[in-house]
């Protein structure tokens, strides 16, 4: 009971009050979301629209919902299944998700990466360029953008 009451108000506040360049809605089930990111202005990702898929657990909110990219992207810390690599989205010891957080907390730590990429905790290891060749990096991250993320 706990789960869909919190679950409903976050959901209420992600549609009054979405953090910039997100949004956020129900996709039929209360615990199969959908968000949109807008990619940062700034960004190898600009004027881009990701979208994301999120299944929140049963025991939510003392586990953190699983969330993927449905768009693909070129980027480090995201596989080519969509899968994040982000403390924020594990268990302790090796995470740091706490029931403190929020699906709008989560949401605004994937853009912050978009934007900011961890080149030393990559998932996608032949992404290395962000480390070695950012220009080759960010050619190859506009290009996927507009290729798969364009309006």
């Amino acid at each position: 009971m706990q789960r869909v009451s919190r679950l409903t108000r976050e959901l209420s506040l992600l549609a009054t009050e979405p953090p910039p360049g997100i949004t956020c809605w129900q996709n039929g089930q209360l615990d199969d979301l959908r968000a949109q990111i807008l990619g940062g202005v700034d960004t190898p990702y600009d004027k881009g629209i990701f979208n994301l898929e999120i299944i929140v657990p049963e025991r939510y909110p003392f586990e953190p919902p699983k969330i993927r990219f449905l768009t693909p992207i070129y980027h480090p810390n995201i596989d080519s299944a969509g899968r994040i690599c982000l403390d924020v989205l594990k268990l302790p010891p090796k995470g740091a998700w706490r029931p403190s957080l929020n699906i709008s907390t989560l949401l605004t730590s994937i853009q912050l990466l978009m934007a900011e990429p961890n080149p030393d905790d990559p998932l996608m290891a032949d992404i290395v360029q962000y480390k070695y060749n950012k220009q080759l990096f960010l050619l190859n991250a506009r290009e996927w953008t507009k290729k798969y993320a364009g309006q």
